[in-house]
């Protein structure tokens, strides 16, 4: 399945083969994008923007820590999916390295993957505000705050407290999520506008999303 990607999805460069400017400022937005939504771009716009960064990274995991395999759909479509949702940003750049590298997709893996390869970049770890409570369950999150700064989304009904160092975000809330998508499509409704055309488009070709529940945000 990996080289299938390696050989159908087209994409720019890839971070880890591609040479970087010195000292860039880089966001990294990972997640299952099951699929990716209008949320999830205005998310790194506004991160962008506010922190003045150069560039955002979004990275589809492969096999993600908390998702039922058996439900969730194929790592092909939603690579496509993320391709076609960034393609119009010249500063949204798509990245396969936890694609490539396969089994269960670790944020610190692929830290440290990245942060071994461009240590002159400075990089922040994009992440929802309702994430935040959940930090102390990651895997070695201890030693990601020391590899990256952690960026946190706020939004209404959440805190903006923790033990770990995190920059936070304002911006306004949406209640879109990839869920609601995916349970809208199975009862037939519409979700134009929540996704890009070119996602929407994805989606209808391949009839996806019109069964049982897959996957997770």
């Amino acid at each position: 399945m990996q080289s299938e990607v390696h050989q159908t999805i087209q994409t720019k460069p890839q971070l880890q083969t591609a040479q970087t400017d010195h000292h860039q400022r880089i966001g990294i937005m990972g997640g299952t994008f099951n699929p990716p939504h209008i949320g999830h771009l205005m998310v790194a716009d506004q991160v962008m923007s506010q922190l003045g960064l150069n560039k955002i990274i979004f990275i589809p995991d492969a096999n993600p820590p908390h998702v039922d395999h058996k439900t969730s759909i194929d790592v092909n479509d939603r690579v496509e999916m993320v391709r076609r949702a960034i393609i119009d940003h010249i500063h949204f750049e798509l990245g396969l390295m936890e694609v490539h590298r396969g089994g269960v997709s670790y944020t610190y893996n692929t830290l440290k993957e990245l942060t071994t390869a461009h240590p002159e970049n400075k990089y922040y770890l994009i992440i929802g505000g309702d994430m935040v409570d959940y930090l102390p369950k990651w895997y070695k999150v201890d030693e990601i705050v020391k590899m990256v700064q952690l960026v946190g989304v706020c939004r209404k009904g959440y805190e903006k407290s923790s033990r770990y160092p995190i920059m936070w975000v304002n911006m306004p809330k949406t209640d879109v999520s990839s869920t609601w998508i995916r349970q809208t499509l199975q009862h037939g409704g519409s979700v134009r506008y929540f996704v890009p055309d070119l996602v929407l488009s994805y989606i209808e070709e391949k009839g996806l999303y019109q069964h049982a529940a897959q996957g997770n945000n």
